[in-house]
C-alpha cells in the first residue's frame, strides 16, 4: 500500500487487519518525521506530500478508533477464516464417514 496516495481511501482500509494498520501508520510516521526533516533542510521538492502523509495518518487512526467503538467492523477476511475451517474440516469428515 502506498503512502499518501490518494488509493488510500476508507473503503480499502476496511479490508485491512488492525496489526497491518499499525505497521503502515508506523511508515506513515516515519516518512513524516523524513519529510519534515527535508523540509527544515531546505531538501523538500514537494510540499504536497506533506499534507497527504498527515492525511493518511488521520485516515488510519479514524479506522482504528472506529473499530475499537464498534462503528466500523474489524475486517470479515480476519476474523471468519477461522470458523469456515473448522466448519469445511466437519464438513469433509462427515462426507467421508457417509461415504464409508
Amino acid at each position: 500500500m502506498a503512502i499518501g496516495s490518494k488509493n488510500l481511501a476508507p473503503v480499502e482500509l476496511d479490508k485491512i487487519e488492525d496489526s497491518v494498520l499499525i505497521e503502515e501508520l508506523k511508515k506513515a510516521k516515519e516518512e513524516l518525521f523524513n519529510l519534515r526533516f527535508q523540509s527544515a533542510t531546505g531538501q523538500l521538492e514537494s510540499h504536497g506530500r506533506l499534507r497527504a502523509v498527515k492525511r493518511d495518518i488521520a485516515r488510519i487512526y479514524t479506522i482504528i478508533r472506529e473499530r475499537e467503538l464498534g462503528i466500523r467492523a474489524v475486517p470479515a477476511a480476519a476474523a471468519a477464516p477461522a470458523p469456515k475451517a473448522k466448519k469445511a474440516a466437519a464438513a469433509k469428515d462427515a462426507a467421508a464417514t457417509e461415504e464409508a
